[in-house]
């Protein structure tokens, strides 16, 4: 499930003035009914890897690792495959297989035949369906509002994001504790069903997208979007950035569950606690980075958000039992939470930005797939130091290398690319 660097279904986004019209309206209502469900099944996975089938660091760790790398090789060929289809239908598509599969999880619980197999395997489709939907989601976007909106829209999506977090876990853990450990997967599975209404209900006609040259998919379309990124001297250092921050944070994650729920002994409810309270930094981020553009700029707001949130990680290697240790990790969160806030919706304005309308469902899909497969090889990585040097160990060192990755923020702004004008009558062409 989602972490706290991750934003949903459109990237992330801080609450703009003014309407951005109907059906961008639908869009956005689709993604908060299918983030709220995903924050309610906060590292559901994990929890049912430890709760119901005794899992150890390293089988929660591989759980999570693998799921990602399979499902993002899965999905690579997707990517070129979303830029000329038409964009809703896909993302239609993608949110229907995530139903079905979460469901499984609950039928097949229910029946006793829950293994660690079959939570790979959802891992695994879950993460692709993930991948292709993202890629889908931004072209939407792009073609919805027009460019000096971008930033806005992105804001909403951010504010949702942590309206989400910082109310789902809670809610989660309570129904965990309840109805036990799957009724969260059922959940977010009903979600992705009334996402998939929301997309449906946008309506208008989407063109289907035309290549200039021989229709069909290219062994070169395969690594178009890593070509793109990485020739681009704007879009390159924020590519590494952000990848290797999301990585490492999210490495840690099944190892802070190990330390909390096990080693230390907080019971579900507090652990969701923990992660929830502190998003609350999330919504005061994500409503200060459109004022804090407009007076900074954006390129001054980008590294100084990007540095300020790899400052809080290491906090987390002195968390303890009891009060004490919720409030550290509460505190640690908090600082991160707000950071990323603001770096979020302007690190994913400025990445749509740089990218071409005919490229956009390839561009986020390699990044996305990118930082899948970086994060699913930390979190194997800091499974197996956790299991050397202890969980706290390998938390620590995690946080110590976080606080070089500065050095892989953009030092000069940007251009803007040029984006094509929308024919007369075409979404992009006016607001809504």
């Amino acid at each position: 499930m989602a972490g706290v660097t991750e934003t949903g279904a459109v990237e992330s986004g801080v609450v703009g003035g003014g309407s951005l019209g109907r059906r961008f309206g639908w869009l956005w209502g689709a993604y908060a009914v299918s983030t709220f469900g995903t924050r309610l099944a906060f590292d559901a996975f994990p929890l049912i890897a430890v709760m119901v089938l005794d899992a150890g660091p390293a089988r929660v760790s591989a759980l999570a690792a693998a799921g990602l790398a399979v499902g993002a090789v899965v999905a690579v060929p997707l990517g070129p495959w979303v830029e000329f289809r038409r964009k809703r239908p896909v993302m239609v598509a993608t949110d229907l297989v995530r139903c079905a599969v979460l469901l499984s999880v609950p039928l097949a619980y229910a029946f006793g035949r829950l293994g660690f197999v079959q939570l790979l395997v959802v891992s695994v489709v879950v993460a692709a369906a993930d991948i292709t939907f993202r890629a889908a989601a931004g072209s939407c976007l792009k073609s919805l509002v027009r460019s000096q909106d971008l930033l806005a829209a992105n804001g909403r999506f951010e504010a949702t994001t942590w309206t989400a977090t910082m109310l789902g876990p809670p809610v989660g853990g309570a129904a965990i504790g309840l109805f036990g450990p799957v009724v969260t997967v059922a959940v977010d599975a009903v979600s992705y069903l009334l996402s998939a209404l929301g997309i449906r209900a946008i309506g208008g006609k989407e063109p289907r997208p035309r290549r200039a040259d021989a229709p069909g998919l290219r062994t070169g379309d395969l690594l178009d979007g890593w070509r793109y990124v990485l020739a681009s001297p704007d879009l390159r250092p924020l590519f590494l950035n952000t990848v290797l921050v999301n990585g490492l944070i999210m490495a840690t994650a099944p190892l802070l569950a190990v330390l909390m729920l096990g080693d230390l002994g907080f019971a579900p409810w507090q652990y969701g606690l923990a992660f929830a309270v502190p998003c609350v930094g999330g919504l005061i981020g994500s409503r200060l980075a459109r004022p804090l553009v407009a007076r900074f700029g954006e390129h001054r707001v980008l590294v100084t958000s990007g540095v300020l949130r790899v400052c809080w990680p290491v906090g987390l290697t002195f968390v303890g039992p009891g009060v004490p240790g919720l409030v550290l990790v509460m505190v640690v969160e908090f600082g991160l939470i707000t950071s990323v806030g603001v770096f979020n919706p302007v690190y994913a304005t400025r990445r749509l930005e740089l990218t071409p309308a005919d490229r956009v469902a390839r561009t986020l899909s390699a990044w996305t797939i990118s930082g899948k497969l970086t994060t699913a090889g930390l979190t194997a990585v800091w499974g197996l130091l956790a299991g050397l040097t202890g969980t706290r160990t390998a938390v620590a060192l995690a946080g110590a290398l976080i606080l070089a990755t500065p050095l892989l923020l953009p030092r000069h702004g940007h251009a803007s690319a040029p984006a094509p004008a929308a024919p007369a009558g075409e979404p992009g062409g006016a607001r809504r």
